[in-house]
């Protein structure tokens, strides 16, 4: 995917608005997954367009579940299948969208059948061995088709007898949500034990919370789970505006001294990456979580150290309001960020650098030293949040372009749309 490079306009004063971003990406493909193995219909609403959910939408259909989008209406209504796909064979292209190759390896244990698992060049650089290891504990007929430990997967399947497993969960709590949506339609009850750290441990509680929706029943102690196998209903779910998405408009308004609110996201939301406001409140700004919206201030910003292991997805965002903080800030245990969609550590400095900028590497992070950026097209790598983040530069600096910025579809196709309109105001 390739397009011309977008220039931002820099503004003249504070952006002050408010926006909704779309659905959430994490919330949307986790929804569509367990609604396409519960008994019954389901009708999602507020559903993410993109192409992470595009690709799982077309793969459920490849595996027999004859899911209805309506992508005007942000709706999706999914038949369920009780527990195990239709189709005894398909092949998979999940692009490089890391939820959907993960989530759908685990959930093709539960059918009967042969289903390959591919994606682009980067996805074949993704490991997966760890979620792998752990369906094959849990009696699952499942290999990683070359030795690098990546995708391609191969899936021989007759159902997830079940039982006990360890999964390693410090280079990716995809493995774990994975394995935790398809264990209430295993044969038996399912004991995962987390072995080593969890990273990005918030978004093992957004899996619960869709899984609770739907009906499963799971208990929780530190550092293990268990899951009955008594599948899934089907029900209406309303999708939460991305976070992620939304720390890029609160970003603006730390980085402008402006006042943006975030409508639909609130002190009851399921997503972790709301805590980037608290980030941003360390750096000075005032915030307020209300019951429905989210308001940042910008105030006067100041460096900081900070552990974003929790929220890695919202790193990039801190490291552009950095730039315009006093002091340096430093990032700190993402190491895990390498495997995304790019080596995110090592591109946020190399593009920090091409600005003019200072900016150190470390193992597990990076520090960002404030400056004055110069002009410079930014290379993306193919990774949306590089993208979308290194754009926010652009509101203070002029001269600043995105490479490739179309990249964005991947989960907000209307991105820089919507920042445009948010400026305007």
């Amino acid at each position: 995917m390739t397009s011309n490079p977008y220039e931002v306009q820099p503004v003249t004063g504070p952006v002050s608005g408010s926006v909704r971003p779309p659905g959430s990406k994490s919330l949307t493909n986790r929804a569509l997954v367990v609604a396409a193995l519960a008994r019954g219909e389901s009708r999602l609403t507020n559903v993410l367009d993109s192409q992470d959910t595009r690709v799982m939408l077309e793969s459920c259909r490849r595996l027999g579940v004859a899911v209805e989008h309506d992508p005007a209406a942000c709706t999706v209504k999914v038949p369920g299948c009780g527990g195990r796909f239709p189709a005894s064979q398909a092949d998979l292209w999940l692009e490089n969208s890391g939820t959907s190759i993960r989530f759908l390896t685990a959930a093709c244990t539960l059918g009967e059948g042969r289903f390959h698992l591919d994606g682009n060049a980067r996805m074949r650089q993704r490991p997966i061995l760890d979620l792998v290891t752990a369906l094959k504990e849990l009696g699952a007929g499942v290999r990683c088709a070359t030795d690098s430990g990546c995708p391609p997967v191969e899936v021989v399947a007759n159902g997830l007898p079940g039982g006990r497993a360890s999964v390693a969960a410090n280079v990716s709590s995809q493995y774990l949500s994975a394995l935790m949506m398809a264990a209430p339609c295993a044969k038996s009850p399912v004991a995962l034990q987390i072995a080593g750290g969890l990273v990005s441990e918030p978004y093992i509680d957004m899996t619960l919370g869709v899984m609770k929706r739907f009906g499963a029943m799971v208990t929780r102690e530190a550092g293990s789970l268990g899951i009955q196998p008594t599948g899934y209903h089907g029900t209406d779910y309303v999708i939460e505006p991305d976070a992620s998405a939304a720390s890029y408009f609160f970003a603006a308004a730390a980085i402008t001294g402006g006042t943006v609110t975030v409508m639909g996201l609130g002190r009851d939301s399921l997503q972790g990456d709301l805590n980037f406001v608290h980030a941003l409140a360390l750096m000075g700004c005032d915030v307020v979580i209300a019951e429905d919206r989210t308001i940042v201030h910008g105030e006067e910003l100041h460096g900081i150290e900070i552990d974003m292991n929790a929220i890695s997805d919202t790193a990039q965002t801190l490291a552009a309001v950095a730039v315009f903080a006093k002091g340096p800030t430093t990032i700190r245990n993402i190491a895990h960020v390498r495997h995304k969609e790019t080596d995110r550590i090592a591109a946020v400095v190399t593009e920090l650098k091409r600005l003019g900028l200072r900016a150190d590497e470390h193992p597990d992070g990076l520090t960002i030293h404030p400056g004055t950026p110069q002009a410079a097209t930014i290379e993306n790598y193919d990774d949306h949040r590089m993208a979308m983040s290194f754009s926010l530069i652009g509101l203070k600096a002029p001269g600043i372009r995105i490479a490739n910025p179309s990249c964005t579809a991947k989960t907000y196709p209307n991105y820089f749309a919507d920042l445009e309109r948010l400026c305007e105001r």
